[in-house]
């Protein structure tokens, strides 16, 4: 099965090679494209290849969390809130 753009997007912003993580990074694009939804983003903005970098940024947070404390990091809730906005959210 091919990689999907956003996953190939996502690893390389994290600077991931290989499938050995793929499974992980799915549930977590899985989990930040739920949470952009929920916020008003249309799934046409999420899948548009400018939106990559958000969330890229998001799995990066979700991946980095420091001892089960997780949250997003400001930009991120930023970025969301933009492209809620784009959305007419």
């Amino acid at each position: 099965m091919a990689e999907s753009a956003l996953m190939t997007a996502v690893k390389n912003a994290l600077g991931v090679t290989g499938t050995y993580t793929d499974a992980t990074i799915q549930v977590y694009i899985n989990e930040v494209v739920d949470y952009m939804i929920g916020a008003g983003v249309s799934q046409a903005v999420i899948d548009a290849p400018s939106s990559f970098g958000v969330v890229a940024r998001g799995v990066s947070d979700l991946w980095d969390n420091d001892g089960g404390n997780v949250k997003f990091s400001p930009y991120f809730h930023e970025r969301v809130t933009q492209l809620a906005m784009r959305s007419g959210g």
